[in-house]
């Protein structure tokens, strides 16, 4: 998350300014990334990059904070995850090894990197073996870093179903190695993913 400097930096990216515009970039590019190997594998830097021109050609029409930016660009994501989807269908399809994920973006933080490599790799495989809708509420909640409320406006489902489908996903979760390294790498409130499966706010 960007904070208190969003704003202006929302303002300068609209008004043309690069430098503002990279800042966004990186703050939110390895979160779609991360997206995009989990629902578009073989294509997620050119879904990525087509994801930010659509951004570029919209950016001065976007009124709202950052958690809004976020869950706008990602009902973008959304939508260039389902196209690319509807498109392979019509093509052979085939199934990638986990070991044919790409590497994550490094993040600036070297620790963060510690964190990630082949453990962040095994995660979002994990992800990816998991019920598409379950998979899909889970990186928008966790990786994404959004809201329940704002999920469900992007998967087009009630609050209740998005709930359900992230803890029955994160139940399977759990069970394996991986659970910290899905928190670490969605840099996100580690309560708000591990509400007890139970629990309905």
């Amino acid at each position: 998350m960007i904070g208190s400097t969003f704003p202006a930096m929302l303002r300068a990216a609209a008004s043309g300014d690069e430098l503002a515009f990279g800042v966004l970039w990186r703050d939110l590019q390895p979160h779609l990334l991360r997206y995009f190997k989990v629902f578009a594998p073989g294509a997620a830097e050119d879904l990525a990059s087509e994801t930010w021109i659509g951004v570029v050609r919209s950016i001065g029409h976007f009124r709202g904070g950052e958690p809004a930016f976020r869950a706008w660009i990602f009902t973008i994501a959304h939508h260039q995850a389902l196209d690319w989807q509807r498109r392979t269908a019509r093509r052979a399809t085939y199934e990638l090894p986990a070991t044919g994920l790409a590497d994550p973006a490094a993040p600036d933080d070297p620790a963060a990197t510690a964190l990630e490599g082949v453990s962040t790799r095994a995660a979002v495989a994990l992800i990816a073996s998991l019920p598409a809708h379950q998979a899909e509420a889970i990186m928008l909640r966790v990786v994404a870093g959004l809201d329940v409320g704002r999920v469900a406006a992007i998967l087009g489902k009630p609050p209740g179903a998005v709930r359900v489908l992230t803890h029955r996903g994160l139940r399977r979760h759990w069970r394996s190695d991986s659970a910290p390294t899905l928190v670490s790498m969605g840099r996100c409130n580690a309560a708000a993913a591990a509400d007890p499966p139970t629990r309905m706010r």
